[in-house]
């Protein structure tokens, strides 16, 4: 009897010695096996020719199971911020240690030897596949400066039509400043021609405060709604004194304990006692300071009065 083996393709332990790898089971395996690899080194073949280079996302970290050399494979080949498509896959395809595996396989497993080509990457198409990644990397360079020029042509227009809008607004404001300037002035000397005269003509009359007439003179932007004083509390304006100094002052000329006295401090503590006892429990709701006769006990006979307990049956 042969001894044991172990087939990775079936994933079974045989004991018919060689024989296994001609039967109808292997054979399937191994062409399964072989098909779900297949369309992986086509789409790297058809990269040797126009290598594609993308910007890396951790979708580039796929790997791909090889199973001549029995290992996972990644697929793609990244550095940094770039990623070629199916570089690390035709690395590995060209490498002489994928050759001597693929040479073992196909000779333990007894596959087609017309097969055995599509899965081996000769060095003069990896050598072509070095220089259309050159090309490949010069060609997304090109693609990421058109890139930024876009960006930097938007952000300048963006800037530009945000000049504009700023313009467009302080230069109302300009023209109108002039005007402003140049009346201020004759208003401020009619004004003062104004309180000239009027103060020799009533100079024995009291002068109203500035405050109150700059009140009544404000622009149409504020609103004069009279004055809020109430009558016997000064504020701050008329020199009282503030709120919380007269609180100060209150508790200071005040004879008052800060916190609990010492009688309530106990009571509480007793509250707390009587919580944690059960709330059912025989005269918990008795009233302890309520006044009581001597008479509150029911009479049960001679045994609570006088004389002996048989006396009481007759009594």
């Amino acid at each position: 009897m042969a001894p044991p083996q172990r087939c990775p393709l079936c994933r079974q332990t045989f004991f018919c010695g060689r024989g296994h790898v001609y039967s109808h089971k292997h054979q399937r395996q191994l062409k399964g096996a072989l098909e779900r690899f297949l369309p992986q080194v086509e789409a790297a073949r058809r990269a040797v020719r126009a290598a594609q280079v993308e910007c890396y996302v951790p979708e580039h970290d796929r790997c791909c199971w090889c199973p001549c050399c029995g290992c996972e494979v990644r697929k793609h080949l990244s550095h940094g911020n770039l990623t070629v498509l199916h570089g690390g896959l035709l690395e590995h395809l060209a490498s002489p240690e994928h050759k001597k595996a693929t040479n073992k396989f196909w000779w333990e497993n007894k596959a087609h030897a017309q097969v055995k080509e599509k899965f081996l990457i000769s060095p003069p198409d990896y050598a072509r596949f070095k220089k259309s990644m050159v090309k490949g990397l010069d060609s997304y360079e090109e693609r990421e400066d058109e890139v930024i020029k876009e960006m930097a042509a938007q952000i300048r227009e963006v800037e530009q039509s945000r000049q504009e809008v700023v313009r467009s607004v302080l230069e109302p404001q300009a023209e109108s400043d002039p005007e402003e300037g140049s009346s201020a002035p004759e208003s401020w000397k009619a004004a003062n021609g104004h309180g000239a005269s009027s103060s020799q003509q009533v100079s024995h009359l009291d002068l109203q405060p500035v405050a109150e007439l700059d009140w009544m003179e404000t622009g149409p932007h504020l609103t004069f709604i009279g004055h809020q004083d109430t009558p016997g509390v000064g504020n701050i304006h008329s020199g009282a004194t503030p709120p919380w100094m007269i609180q100060e002052e209150e508790h200071s000329s005040g004879s008052l304990p800060i916190g609990p006295s010492y009688e309530e401090f106990l009571k509480e503590k007793e509250k707390q006692k009587l919580k944690k006892l059960p709330p059912d429990r025989v005269g918990a709701n008795f009233d302890h300071s309520s006044n009581t006769s001597a008479g509150w006990l029911p009479s049960f006979g001679r045994v609570w009065n006088n004389g002996r307990r048989w006396q009481s049956r007759y009594a």
